[in-house]
C-alpha cells in the first residue's frame, strides 16, 4: 500500500491519521488514475464522437459498472452525484411531488445532519409528520419504539447504517424488513460503512442506499445514489440540463433513461474514474480484510483508553471502527490541538449530529476513525498524547 499523504511530518511528527471517518487517505493507484485521465483523455462524455469523448465516455459507464457490482445492483440504478449530502437531497426534492400533508417520515437521533435536515426540511414544507428513533442508554436504537413509530402511514424510513458518532452498527435489515411489511421505502446512509463493510442491496432489500467517494478512499466530489430501478423510474429528476434530457420541444421536454435521467449537466468525470479505482484498490484487498483489521484496531483501541483516568467512551456493544471520548474538564477542541501537536489528527466536536450531543447532554467528543493503513502504533502515540494532553490541563 502507498499512500504519500502519509509520508510526511505534522510538528515534526510522524503523522498518525486517525480521521477516517471525515475523509480516507487516497493510494497512488487512485492519483495516478486521476493525473492519467487528464494528461491523456480529458474531453467531455457522451457529447462528441471523437477519440478522447470515446475513450472519456468508456472510463466513466465502467465507473458506473464497477460500482454496481461492488454492491450488486443493476448498471442503471447507480446514480452519480456529489456525495452522500447530494443523494439524500435528491430524494428528498424528488419526493415533494408525492408526499402529501400528514404523510410520515420516520429517522433517528443519531443520523447526520446530511440525513436529518433534508427530512426535516421537506417536512416543514409539505405539512408531513417527522418521526425520530431514539437511542437507548446502551447506544443502540430502540427497536420496540422503532417498530411503533413504522406504520401504515410511514412513507420513508431513513437511517444510517453506521453512526458517525458512535460508531454504533445499525440492525437495518430487520428495520427494512419491518418497513417494508408497513410499504415503506427504506433509504440506507451508508457513508460510514461502504469502505469496510460488505454491502450486497439485493440482500438487504433496500430501496435507496447512497454513500460518498470520498470514504472509500477516492476523491471529493464524487458519490453514489443507489436506488430499484422501477423506484427511480418513477421519480421524477430535479435537475435539469445537457445529458438528462430525451427530446426538447417548445412547451415541454422529456427525461433520458436511467441512471442518466438523474444526472444533468457534466459529471464529475475525473471523481468517477478515480471511485473506480478506488473499488479496484478494496477489492485487491478483499473487503472482508479490511473490515477485520478495523475490528482489531478498534478493539484493541478500546482497550488502551478505558484505562486512562477521567475518560468518557461513548461505545456501543455493536461498533464500527468509530470512538467517541471525552476528557474531563478538557474541551475537545483543546484535546485536538494538543493532539495536533504531536502530529495526530483526530476530529473534535459535534460531527454533524447536534440532536445526537443534545440527547447526550454533552457539546461535542473527540472522534478517532480507523482505516486499513492505521496501526497498533498509531493507538499507542495516541494513548501516550492523551497522557501528555491531561499533563497540561492538571
Amino acid at each position: 500500500m502507498n499512500f504519500p499523504i502519509l509520508n510526511q511530518k505534522i510538528n515534526k511528527k510522524r503523522l498518525v491519521y486517525l480521521d477516517n471517518a471525515a475523509t480516507t487517505q487516497k493510494p497512488i493507484e487512485v492519483i495516478n488514475a486521476i493525473k492519467e485521465f487528464y494528461e491523456k483523455d480529458n474531453a467531455n462524455v457522451h457529447r462528441g464522437l471523437h477519440e478522447l469523448s470515446l475513450r472519456s465516455s468508456i472510463q466513466y459507464e465502467n465507473a458506473h459498472k464497477s460500482v454496481a457490482e461492488f454492491i450488486n445492483a443493476n448498471e442503471e440504478e447507480i446514480i452519480f452525484t456529489s456525495g452522500t449530502t447530494e443523494s439524500i437531497n435528491l430524494l428528498a426534492n424528488s419526493f415533494e411531488h408525492i408526499l402529501k400533508p400528514n404523510d410520515e417520515i420516520v429517522i433517528t437521533e443519531m443520523e447526520h445532519h446530511s440525513n436529518f435536515v433534508p427530512w426535516q426540511q421537506l417536512a416543514i414544507r409539505k405539512k408531513l409528520k417527522l418521526k425520530i428513533i431514539p437511542l437507548k442508554k446502551d447506544l443502540s436504537l430502540d427497536l420496540d419504539i422503532a417498530k411503533k413509530l413504522i406504520t401504515k402511514k410511514t412513507k420513508i424510513v431513513a437511517i444510517t447504517h453506521i453512526s458517525n458518532s458512535l460508531g454504533t452498527i445499525n440492525p437495518i435489515k430487520e428495520i427494512i424488513i419491518n418497513a417494508h411489511k408497513n410499504n415503506s421505502l427504506t433509504i440506507i446512509d451508508a457513508a460510514q460503512s461502504i469502505s469496510h463493510t460488505k454491502i450486497n442491496v439485493k440482500n438487504l432489500d433496500c430501496d435507496f442506499l447512497a454513500f460518498s467517494g470520498h470514504k472509500i478512499f477516492a476523491p471529493t466530489g464524487i458519490g453514489v445514489l443507489y436506488g430499484k430501478k422501477h423506484l427511480l423510474e418513477k421519480l421524477q429528476p430535479s435537475k435539469f440540463g445537457g445529458g438528462m434530457i430525451k427530446e426538447v420541444t417548445i412547451k415541454n421536454s422529456t427525461w433520458n433513461d436511467l441512471p442518466w435521467k438523474f444526472e444533468a449537466g457534466t459529471p464529475n468525470i475525473s471523481g468517477a474514474i478515480g471511485l473506480q479505482k478506488a473499488i479496484e484498490f478494496v477489492n485487491n484487498i478483499g473487503i472482508n480484510n479490511i473490515e477485520k483489521h478495523n475490528q482489531e484496531l478498534t478493539k484493541y483501541a478500546i482497550s488502551k483508553l478505558k484505562n486512562i483516568p477521567g475518560i468518557t467512551l461513548y461505545t456501543p456493544k455493536n461498533q464500527g471502527p468509530i470512538i467517541s471520548f471525552t476528557l474531563k474538564n478538557i474541551h475537545p477542541h483543546d484535546v485536538s490541538e494538543i493532539l495536533n501537536l504531536e502530529g495526530i489528527a483526530t476530529r473534535a466536536g459535534n460531527h454533524c449530529t447536534m440532536p445526537l450531543m443534545n440527547k447526550l447532554k454533552i457539546q461535542g467528543t473527540n472522534r478517532i476513525s480507523f482505516q486499513i493503513y492505521n496501526t497498533k502504533e498509531d493507538i499507542d502515540i495516541l494513548i501516550k498524547a492523551i497522557n501528555k494532553v491531561q499533563e497540561v490541563f492538571k
